[in-house]
């Protein structure tokens, strides 16, 4: 070429660089320094990938601070053999670009690799922990800084006060607080607003109190502080007009929150979207999840889900997800929510949908998913996965052990149900109310009528006294009265506690037109 420009040298230079010839990338970069060609960012990037030595003539272009060049500086000096220095330049790059998760698997590459950090680099990973909330990341470094002996170091000890306190761990907080050479200006100001956050006025005024400076950053933390008792109070009150429910007065308290300015407070609103839900008025739910559409989160869904849910509105709750999906990340509530929601409606597809979901994103399957995954393949006839995921398990208390035996009865499977009844009182569980309807269920479905008098007669027993349900009642009825034994049928309803159901009414009509047990019929005409 006859003539060169900056952007034909970086041309060259690129294609040398990513055909993996950098020895070729390198001359060509000197040829052009050489020419007086001023070079760009672009130019340091592309030959930075080849050579670690141009780390000074970014200083002297005056490139400090470029997000794209100090990437390629930190993959450079990962490839070389960093010392102290070098380590602390890379973990704290990470933490500037925002990539916390990456600054603490730099920090942990750096101790695998025999280097000793300096207690900068040490406070640089602590601060990375609560960039992403890493407490067991935290505990870590903390456990290794004290074998280095570096939680003596101010900025070390302080910057471990402040991941306990934003990662809630107060306790933890208070007791790195009262060592002696933890009490600088940081400390003080992290633990009094993780108290002020966490609605403990009393113990963030105390500390505040004992402060032997304070600075603006204090006193703002502690004035809101104030300011969230205030909020909690608000939240407080919706949350009793919920509870009660009493739609009227929530509107009264969401009225007030709105002229006061406290109706643009997540925790305020979120409470507000719980109340509207609760108390049935699924308009006003859907209102005020659109007028909050700045600055919901995953609970502000969570609320809303939860809420067409409880109210039969399957289909919808489980339409709202993908849309959920666009704007913010489910928690394992949200799935617990959708898996009933497929249960109700039996759809086994979306509910192997939102499974597999949860597998692929790496969820924590805990006792509430599980059973709610349970229940969603039993009630969709899709008995055989329950089992292996009741198999899987690692810790089974009552309730899942209920799922089990409600599901296994629900699809006719009542030779498992009895061996797991066995099975809970062999692992030391004791049966609930559930239990015994589940076992119930179980005889009615293999017309095991003395096995179901057994059962019922053993809720009442010394070992369990259990007073039986209307629940109980009822299915006794069905037993006896589908399986023709009308005689046990008419001393059952002669001697119940209280009035059957309707519903129970209604089948004892039945068995007797069916039955030909028409003395039973005065037994009907007598009853109020």
């Amino acid at each position: 070429m006859l003539r060169r420009n900056v952007g034909s040298w970086n041309a060259i230079i690129t294609a040398f660089s990513r055909k993996l010839h950098p020895e070729d990338a390198i001359l060509m970069f000197s040829r052009m320094m050489g020419d007086g060609v001023y070079a760009k960012e672009v130019t340091f990037a592309s030959v930075l990938a080849s050579c670690g030595d141009v780390h000074g003539l970014i200083l002297k272009y005056g490139f400090v601070g470029n997000v794209i060049l100090e990437s390629s500086l930190v993959d450079v000096y990962g490839k070389c053999n960093p010392n102290a220095v070098s380590w602390n330049v890379i973990v704290r790059r990470y933490l500037e670009m925002g990539e916390g998760k990456e600054a603490v698997f730099m920090f942990s590459k750096m101790i695998r690799m025999k280097a000793r950090p300096m207690n900068f680099t040490i406070s640089n990973a602590i601060v990375a922990c609560s960039s992403f909330g890493g407490l067991k990341e935290a505990i870590q470094i903390h456990g290794f800084g004290l074998k280095m002996d570096a939680v003596e170091d101010d900025v070390v000890s302080s910057s471990l006060i402040g991941v306990y306190a934003k990662c809630g761990d107060l306790e933890s907080a208070r007791r790195l607080f009262e060592t002696p050479c933890s009490k600088d200006l940081i400390a003080y100001t992290s633990l009094v607003s993780a108290y002020a956050m966490s609605g403990k006025i009393s113990e963030a005024r105390e500390i505040f109190d004992g402060m032997p400076e304070r600075n603006i950053v204090s006193w703002n933390v502690m004035l809101a502080g104030y300011t969230r008792l205030d909020q909690s109070l608000y939240t407080l009150f919706v949350k009793i007009c919920a509870a009660t429910p009493d739609v009227e007065l929530g509107k009264q308290v969401h009225g007030y929150a709105y002229r006061h300015g406290y109706h643009s407070n997540l925790f305020v609103s979120n409470a507000l979207l719980d109340m509207y839900g609760k108390c049935g008025t699924l308009n006003w739910t859907r209102k005020w999840f659109y007028e909050m559409n700045n600055f919901r989160n995953n609970v502000s869904w969570n609320a809303l889900l939860m809420s067409f849910s409880s109210h039969g509105l399957s289909e919808a709750t489980i339409m709202a997800f993908p849309k959920m999906l666009g704007e913010t990340t489910p928690s394992r509530y949200t799935f617990a929510t959708l898996l009933v929601a497929c249960a109700n409606i039996h759809s086994l597809y979306m509910g192997k949908l939102i499974h597999g979901y949860m597998i692929r994103n790496c969820y924590d399957f805990d006792i509430v998913i599980t059973e709610a995954l349970f229940d969603m393949y039993s009630k969709c006839r899709c008995i055989a996965y329950a089992i292996r995921l009741f198999i899987a398990s690692p810790s089974k208390d009552v309730v899942l052990f209920n799922s089990m035996i409600m599901g296994c009865a629900y699809n006719g499977m009542g030779e498992k149900v009895f061996r797991l009844f066995d099975c809970m009182k062999d692992e030391g569980i004791t049966p609930d109310h559930v239990t015994f309807l589940g076992i119930l269920r179980g005889c009615i479905s293999k017309g095991q009528v003395e096995l179901g008098r057994k059962y019922f007669e053993l809720m009442c027993n010394d070992e369990y006294q259990l007073m039986p349900w209307l629940e109980h009642y009822s299915l006794m009825i069905e037993l006896y009265g589908l399986h023709g034994f009308m005689e046990e049928l008419a001393l059952l309803l002669n001697t119940m506690p209280f009035q059957p159901s309707a519903k129970s009414i209604s089948k004892v009509v039945d068995f007797r037109r069916k039955r030909k047990r028409y003395q039973l019929g005065e037994w009907i005409v007598e009853s109020p």
